[in-house]
């Protein structure tokens, strides 16, 4: 269970974001919406420890992860958060599986890797190199180094904003496919995907407006 209770974020440039309080729970699917810049992501990253936010609390599983150190939060963010990138963050002149494996280097589990890639149809592409993939498989590729290390909560931030539509909601129906059990949070601005989801989140609902008590 995630909880995200009384967070503020401030900006360089003095821009303020807070979030109303809201709890993410286990088994469940989230599509957060709204347009680029308004926040989506600065949660995502405030929820997995690479941002801290500058008031409230966030709450993983009992842990408040916003009162721990970065060493801490990155180890919460290993043993427990699968992170699934807009740009997918591949190593292209690498192979599929030499992506997926670089996890090793935080002992993390990866043996379910090839079973993975066999459910998102792309086993066959496991000695290629990214390089030589198409964009559909490169975000298939993304999603199995994220679940290989069998994470509680995976995190997406707009994983199908490189892909066309029919390409996308394949991979989103895939990846819910795949995260059944788990607490999954998608980012996005593409509405026509809510019909996949648990709950939908409007970002311009989910944030604190100027004048309005924060929960």
């Amino acid at each position: 269970m995630i909880t995200v209770k009384n967070v503020v974020k401030k900006y360089k440039n003095e821009k303020e974001i807070a979030y109303r309080d809201y709890t993410f729970l286990d088994g469940k699917s989230y599509i957060i919406l709204g347009a680029s810049g308004c926040g989506k992501s600065t949660l995502l990253n405030m929820i997995c420890g690479i941002l801290s936010p500058n008031k409230g609390q966030i709450i993983i599983d009992g842990i408040e992860i916003t009162s721990l150190s970065q060493k801490q939060k990155d180890k919460i963010r290993i043993q427990k958060i699968g992170y699934v990138y807009q740009d997918f963050k591949l190593i292209k002149n690498m192979s599929v599986m030499d992506n997926i494996n670089i996890l090793r280097l935080e002992n993390i589990d990866v043996s379910s890797s090839e079973e993975l890639l066999k459910k998102l149809g792309i086993d066959d592409k496991k000695n290629k190199k990214v390089a030589n993939l198409s964009g559909g498989e490169s975000q298939r590729v993304a999603i199995v180094r994220a679940l290989a290390k069998k994470p509680d909560i995976i995190l997406c931030d707009e994983p199908t904003g490189n892909l066309n539509y029919e390409i996308g909601r394949k991979v989103m129906e895939e990846l819910l496919e795949c995260s059944k059990g788990k607490i999954l949070i998608v980012v996005s601005h593409d509405e026509r995907l809510v019909d996949l989801f648990d709950e939908v989140i409007h970002m311009e609902d989910f944030m604190v407006k100027e004048g309005e008590q924060h929960a």
